[in-house]
């Protein structure tokens, strides 16, 4: 079996969810060909190739990320004090392509090609998710969804993850396979 996860990660809280997603995967089938990638580094060809294809990115404005709301949350970063690295890193992430650009790119699938959707979000009310609009636009692109879409939970906007939510991934990714 081969597991492409797909990440847009603006803090490094949904890479390191992508992650603990591919242990998870490994833990479960050892044999697995598991590939975790950001977003920039999926193409049409790494994507065509998975037999079960794990998408995720980060909540913004209670929903997928956008241009807009990437360039928002790389400005902010840049306003806090002693947070340099973080701030550079955000910027670079939100001059690259976001997940809602890279699904323009995705190409419709055929039969039996399974997917799965999550996010990292803030547990707070009305804070909503991206994993929902990743689910439906993997649906839409003819993708078996065969899990309910998945949040995992960060301390803020930033991070860090809450405690356990690692684990969680994990155990997550080993249950899609």
């Amino acid at each position: 079996m081969h597991t492409v996860i797909v990440y847009e990660s603006m803090y490094g809280n949904t890479r390191e969810i992508a992650e603990a997603i591919a242990e998870g995967v490994h833990d479960a089938d050892p044999g697995a060909s598991v590939d975790c990638l950001p977003v920039a580094e999926a193409d049409a060809e790494v994507t065509r190739s998975a037999d079960l294809l794990v998408v995720g990115g980060p909540t913004h404005m209670r929903g997928m990320s956008s241009g807009l709301s990437r360039r928002m949350a790389a400005a902010a970063e840049g306003h806090k004090e002693g947070r340099e690295e973080a701030a550079a890193k955000a910027r670079e992430t939100a001059q690259g392509p976001g997940l809602r650009a890279w699904f323009h790119d995705l190409p419709t699938t055929g039969a039996a090609t399974y997917a799965a959707a999550f996010d990292t979000r803030v547990d707070i009310p009305r804070a909503g998710g991206a994993a929902d609009g990743i689910a439906h636009r993997l649906s839409r692109h003819h993708y078996d969804v065969v899990a309910e879409p998945e949040g995992f939970i960060v301390e803020d906007t930033d991070g860090p993850l809450r405690a356990g939510e690692l684990d969680r991934a994990r155990a997550w990714g080993a249950r899609l396979v």
